[in-house]
């Protein structure tokens, strides 16, 4: 299935997601074609749905893949369209572990992915089955080969949205690594050798292309937290190298995050509106004007931590990519677990305005309604 040679692979990704091929990929893409970057991406399928691995093979067969950016940034419509050349092939690490194995020792340079919600459970998973069953696992089986080779450590560049990743992932590799190999050079080996970046993605990629490509939104942003000795795989001017990622954890949770969940509770409250999607809730004049009083709210509470500038660039942007006419981001989606959200995103908000004195009476009423609709049920 794959090509003949996959040398100048040296980003392996782990998944493959239409996010990734419209985020990560499409970086290398453009980085690549600016000269910058010699690097291309092995994709690896891990998980064992027969769907996916039809994806791999998809995604084999069509390298070059087309990538649709759709919407509005800086004031501008885009709708563009390009060919990402950036992969280099897919392997299916059930079937072609093997291959995988070899190429992480002799090829790898660095490794990114983004394996979604269940990404970093072990349960009793081992490193010393032949084919692990979880991510954490089967790094710690690859890099334990690459160890073993005598070859040096990999940067490690996790994606997934879990607050400081790269040290999560690290700290799973290292009780894998304790409780399989007992080896403790292996364990020094992962800790100086190796580089564990913590990361922040922020992409819409709304929708997959047949066979193989997506549509994304033009807004991106892949913020990744400096460290000593931290090479990137790519440049790109929305690849940021950032000396702390809580600045921008913070204003995605509280103004982009919070946004969302604010118009959940909105089409709550009139289940008869007819409207679906974010962007139709932008073009009700009634529903804008009220996410930006929100939003009026929030902003004093965040300026005690962050530049108000940066906050109100950073509002503006956010209300651009909810506007998107070519985006149907269905408010229905993210009414997941929006009891859960309104805790961890409106919650905290609040809490600080309160302490402060600065009213937020719409927080309150998207948290109490939140609240007695669990009570009711």
């Amino acid at each position: 299935m794959t090509a003949p040679s996959l040398a100048d692979a040296g980003i392996v990704q782990f998944g493959t997601s239409r996010f990734l091929l419209g985020h990560v990929a499409a970086f290398v893409h453009a980085s690549r074609e600016a000269g910058h970057t010699r690097d291309k991406i092995l994709v690896v399928q891990t998980s064992p749905r027969e769907a996916g691995k039809q994806k791999a093979r998809d995604l084999d067969t069509h390298r070059h893949y087309p990538l649709a950016i759709r919407g509005r940034r800086d004031g501008r419509d885009i709708d563009a369209r390009e060919t990402i050349t950036s992969v280099a092939g897919c392997l299916i690490a059930d079937q072609q572990w093997a291959e995988l194995q070899r190429h992480v020792v002799e090829h790898a340079r660095f490794v990114v992915s983004n394996t979604g919600d269940s990404g970093y459970r072990i349960d009793d998973d081992s490193a010393l089955a032949d084919v692990p069953q979880s991510f954490p696992a089967k790094l710690t089986k690859l890099l334990h080969a690459r160890y073993d080779a005598g070859r040096d450590g990999l940067t490690v560049l996790p994606c997934e949205l879990v607050s400081r990743n790269g040290e999560q992932l690290k700290t799973l590799v290292l009780e894998l690594a304790n409780r399989d190999y007992t080896d403790a050079d292996f364990n020094a080996w992962l800790t100086t050798r190796c580089l564990w970046a913590n990361t922040l993605v922020d992409r819409i990629v709304s929708a997959a292309l047949e066979p193989v490509g997506a549509v994304a939104e033009p807004y991106a942003l892949w913020a990744i937290e400096d460290q000593p000795g931290l090479e990137l795989p790519c440049r790109h001017p929305d690849v940021q190298c950032v000396t702390s990622l809580a600045p921008y954890e913070m204003r995605k949770l509280h103004i982009l995050n919070l946004a969302h969940t604010y118009l959940v509770h909105r089409w709550q409250r009139e289940p008869h509106s007819g409207i679906r999607f974010v962007r139709e809730a932008m073009e009700a004049p009634e529903w804008a004007a009220e996410l930006h009083q929100v939003l009026d709210e929030v902003l004093p509470t965040l300026a005690e931590h962050l530049e108000r500038a940066e906050l109100e660039a950073y509002r503006d942007a956010t209300l651009e990519r909810f506007a998107n006419p070519y985006l149907d981001h269905a408010l229905q989606d993210i009414a997941q677990h929006h009891v859960t959200k309104c805790q961890r995103r409106l919650q905290p908000v609040v809490e600080s305005a309160r302490r402060r004195g600065i009213a937020t009476p719409r927080l309150d009423d998207a948290i109490s309604s939140a609240q007695s609709t669990t009570h009711s049920r």
